[in-house]
């Protein structure tokens, strides 16, 4: 490790360090290691799959609301949309807490 000046109080500081030590000046950025961002990059493409199946899903309920015969029918057709959307807005919530929950753990240590 080599020694470095620090840009704001000029005082010689290691090249593998974030912050001063003397004055807290931030040196570098922390970056995320390969597993922290791959879980960071799983979690956007989660939220991405998800607002993908929720609105083919309600287009899909849409189209069979809209081509109902009966009554009957039609009811039962927004009320499985609405169990569906329930269902998936769950996932989604319990999903997003759990990766949440990685991608908090593995962020960078500065």
């Amino acid at each position: 490790m080599a020694l470095v000046n620090c840009p704001e109080c000029k005082a010689e500081v290691s090249s593998a360090a974030t912050k001063c030590p003397k004055c807290g000046f931030q040196i570098r950025k922390p970056k995320r290691g390969v597993l922290g961002k791959l879980i960071k990059y799983g979690f956007i493409a989660f939220n991405i799959l998800m607002v993908i199946w929720l609105v083919t899903g309600m287009q899909g309920a849409s189209e069979v609301i809209e081509t109902s015969t009966t009554g009957a029918e039609e009811a039962g057709a927004v009320i499985g949309t609405g169990l569906g959307a329930a269902m998936i807005v769950a996932i989604w919530v319990a999903g997003d807490f759990i990766l949440g929950l990685f991608v908090l753990f593995t962020r960078p240590k500065g």
